[in-house]
């Protein structure tokens, strides 16, 4: 089993946030609850190189709070943690 989850060229990995099941004055949320999904980058690639050869940089950093789109990138869950791979 993996321990550790590098990204490579222009990818971040990205921990999916929790949603919460209740709201702090204790109202409990259905599953069905339309919220964005939102999670912490975790890793950055070092970028990817355009046709000259010059290195492109990746624009979010470690720490970064980013949206998730709802359909695209690589799913994996290590432990009990969830994570997307995105370009």
């Amino acid at each position: 089993m993996a321990k550790r989850l590098i990204p490579t060229l222009n990818r971040v990995l990205v921990e999916k946030n929790l949603q919460p099941s209740k709201t702090v004055s204790g109202i409990l949320l259905p599953e069905t609850s339309s919220q964005l999904n939102s999670g912490r980058v975790i890793a950055v690639g070092p970028g990817a190189r355009d046709r000259t050869g010059n290195l492109i940089p990746v624009s979010v950093k470690e720490g970064d709070n980013v949206l998730l789109p709802e359909f695209g990138g690589t799913q994996v869950k290590l432990g009990e943690k969830e994570y997307m791979f995105l370009t």
